[in-house]
């Protein structure tokens, strides 16, 4: 093979980017559920005949760190048994998957006889059985709780459909056409970026091919060290905390030492606090891809999202901690637990970095499942996550409200759409005035959701966080206000409610869940007197915060 063509390199590595972007496009316009066809909760990728991850998709972070573990159990399992035609699956946590919901599937791409690639696809089903609808009920305690659990196995044989599995599948969900119907699409858009990545090896042959891939990666290291080179050298520990581990114990402390040496990051989680129980924990590889993506905010953006970023980071923690879970410990609620994983990274860098990192972000990891039958007998079965309520206050703006960050970039999934699929109603969907952290540049405002329930018996499973450990802000800047949950509010039947609870309600019942808003930054003080006369005109922020908070006075600018 000739010589490493730079050129060459960057075309390759957007045309696999661009391959993985388009499954997913096929995975959105065929799936069945709003959490993956609104929602988004999928991710693609591209890995080489040997399992490195060498290419990813616009997806959600979280998903792409597992991918290799999760490979790699399959890859473990199977051995030299691999064949052209063949689809690989798991679910299993403990085969280096993430959480039941999250079926990974691999389809190995031949070239003349030669293993050249695998072609990855991760979706989040909405439900796979278990003692509660949606799968994500926070108090459960071992995995034999949460549903349908997939050792790595083989959906496809030689291009032969395994009868058996997909039978097994559908019998163990509660919505077996939308469940199918999702991964019938995540198969079919797994084929047409096979064929993609096929051509394109063929093209070039599989031996320049496969070392294009091996310099991709070699690349990808190269740029992350240089990158990782450039900032500061030091020791730095952050501490977080999580309000309960959705069984009744809490608040749970996670603990962080960041080292930064050279061309090398080290985070050792040793400090965190032993596993406690419940579902919110996570396992070991789901902890490392936290770690990963909350690293990467920091990292040169040209660099290509593949093993190579990986390779100059350590993750280290002893095994049964809350963020190293050991079998058979339940983890469905795990991706709460990422939030919180991220926040203290962040805070880490904040302090290695001073005057360039964030305050927390807002979000109350709140996720929902809503599920009975209607009046005229069909099931159904709404699971809807809202992980992030925006950014918080950075060093020259004020937190961005609304948007995702770091590790989560889930869509908002329509009113229209919950109110035509289910019997609920949205009531109230909006900002929530005066949340944001005070300071200089205040954090994004927390978020409401009303829903009303229009049927009776609607099994109701909640996980969320940030009632009490609220998101912090930076030099000087307020914590953003904490979430909460009320059932039936300004009725006399108004409940509070605990941040995870089971529970079924019926016809009328209102369930109103606010979310908590993001940290501050900088001096209450400081902030300029138009900005606030602007978040009162936007209706952000009342007259009597910005008197009491910013000492703000309405002749300013000729209010009365």
């Amino acid at each position: 093979m000739s010589q490493i063509s730079p050129i060459r390199r960057e075309l390759l590595k957007n045309a696999l980017v661009t391959i993985a972007d388009n499954a997913l496009v096929m995975v959105t316009r065929t799936a069945r559920t709003a959490n993956v066809k609104n929602s988004m909760d999928f991710s693609a990728a591209i890995c080489d005949g040997d399992g490195n991850l060498a290419a990813q998709g616009l997806a959600v972070p979280v998903h792409l760190g597992v991918v290799m573990p999760a490979l790699k159990g399959c890859l473990d399992y199977f051995g030299d048994d691999i064949r052209e035609g063949d689809v690989l699956a798991s679910n299993d946590p403990y085969s280096g998957c993430s959480h039941l919901n999250d079926i990974f599937t691999f389809k190995p791409v031949f070239v003349d006889g030669k293993r050249v690639a695998f072609v990855v696809l991760v979706l989040h089903h909405t439900d796979l059985g278990g003692r509660v609808p949606g799968g994500n009920a926070a108090d459960s305690q071992e995995i034999f709780e949460e549903g349908l659990r997939l050792p790595p196995v083989k959906m496809r044989e030689s291009g032969q459909a395994s009868d058996a599995v997909f039978r097994i599948i559908e019998a163990n969900t509660r919505i077996p056409e939308r469940v199918m119907g999702d991964l019938h699409a995540q198969l079919a858009a797994l084929d047409e970026a096979a064929r993609e990545v096929e051509k394109i090896a063929r093209q070039m042959t599989s031996a320049t091919f496969g070392a294009y891939l091996v310099d991709l990666v070699d690349y990808a290291e190269e740029l992350t060290r240089n990158s990782i080179s450039e900032l500061p050298d030091g020791e730095v520990e952050f501490d977080e905390w999580n309000d309960d581990d959705g069984a009744g114990h809490g608040p749970i402390h996670l603990h962080l030492k960041l080292t930064k040496k050279g061309d090398e990051i080290v985070c050792d989680f040793t400090g965190t606090q032993d596993d406690t129980g419940g579902a919110v924990h996570c396992n070991w590889e789901f902890a490392v891809s936290c770690t990963y993506a909350a690293l990467r905010t920091v990292l040169a953006a040209e660099i290509p999202n593949n093993a190579g970023l990986y390779r100059p980071i350590t993750v280290t923690a002893p095994k049964g901690t809350f963020i190293s879970v050991e079998f058979p410990a339940a983890v469905g609620s795990r991706g709460q637990i990422g939030f919180r994983l991220r926040s203290i990274v962040l805070g880490a860098l904040a302090k290695l970095l001073p005057g360039r990192m964030p305050a927390c972000a807002g979000g109350s990891e709140f996720a929902l499942a809503a599920s009975g039958r209607t009046e005229t007998g069909r099931s159904f079965l709404h699971l809807e996550f809202h992980n992030n309520t925006g950014l918080g206050g950075g060093p020259d703006q004020d937190g961005q409200d609304a948007g995702p960050y770091c590790i989560g970039n889930l869509a908002n999934v329509p009113i229209e759409l919950i109110e035509s699929e289910n019997p609920i109603r949205v009531e109230r969907y909006g900002f929530l005035p005066d949340t944001g952290g005070s300071g200089e540049f205040r954090g994004a405002l927390g978020i409401v959701r009303d829903y009303r329930f229009l049927t009776d018996g609607v099994r109701v499973q909640v996980r969320s966080d940030r009632y009490t450990s609220q998101p912090w802000g930076l030099y000087g800047g307020g914590p953003g206000k904490g979430g909460k949950l009320t059932l039936n509010p300004g009725s006399d039947r108004e409940e509070a409610l605990p941040s995870k609870f089971i529970r079924t309600l019926g016809r009328d019942d209102v369930l109103s869940a606010e979310m908590a808003a993001a940290g501050g930054y900088g001096s209450p003080e400081r902030r300029e007197r138009a900005v606030i006369a602007r978040d009162l005109a936007e209706g952000k922020m009342s007259l009597d915060h910005a008197k009491t908070v910013y000492g703000y006075r309405g002749e300013e600018v000729g209010e009365r």
